[in-house]
């Protein structure tokens, strides 16, 4: 081989391997997958829905928004009505670090760095052993913008399936395995 050849060769390998690692890198947090269980695309557009509510979990900040069939289940009063929520309602909590904004007033504490997406579908047929939901837990990397799941080393600790939140949800079996309540506006 000529060195031109070689030469040639060498610059392509490095360039497919620079777009491979920056592929790897800015990879679409829609494509992940818990094994087993949810994918993250079963909520692509949770970034637009509503605000249900939020909370205050182990020092972050969380905030739980609903999907349009999770709306309008919570505005006619389930779960406190004694109805389950219907098949198609999803949620998504979102929990960042939180900050102390110094410029302001007070000063106050806001968002910091995202931490992770938590998500819930209710699918009466597909998670029947799990009171009809299933779970998924995501963790965010701020330094490479990418999503990964959870795992058993995360608190509280993640399995590797869609039933990962049962027994923790089991807590609040009557109120259909949702801890959300809808803030009044």
């Amino acid at each position: 081989m000529s060195r031109i050849s070689t030469t040639a060769i060498a610059t392509i390998i490095a360039a497919g391997v620079a777009v491979l690692a920056g592929a790897a890198i800015s990879a679409d947090k829609y494509t992940v997958q818990i094994s087993g269980g949810l994918a993250f695309s079963e909520f692509k557009g949770y970034e637009d829905w509503p605000l249900i509510s939020t909370s205050d979990n182990n020092g972050k900040f969380a905030a739980i928004f609903g999907n349009p069939v999770m709306m309008d289940a919570l505005r006619a009063g389930v779960p406190g009505n004694g109805k389950p929520f219907p098949d198609g309602a999803k949620m998504a909590k979102i929990h960042w670090s939180p900050k102390t904004q110094e410029a302001y007033p007070g000063p106050p504490k806001v968002l910091g760095t995202q931490a992770n997406a938590d998500f819930m579908v209710k699918d009466s047929k597909r998670f029947a052993d799990s009171g009809g939901w299933g779970w998924g837990s995501f963790d965010y990397d701020a330094a490479s913008d990418t999503f990964t799941p959870a795992t058993e080393a995360d608190t509280p600790p993640q399995g590797h399936d869609a039933s990962c939140g049962f027994a923790c949800h089991s807590l609040v079996k009557s109120r259909d395995y949702v801890f959300t309540e809808y803030a009044h506006r």
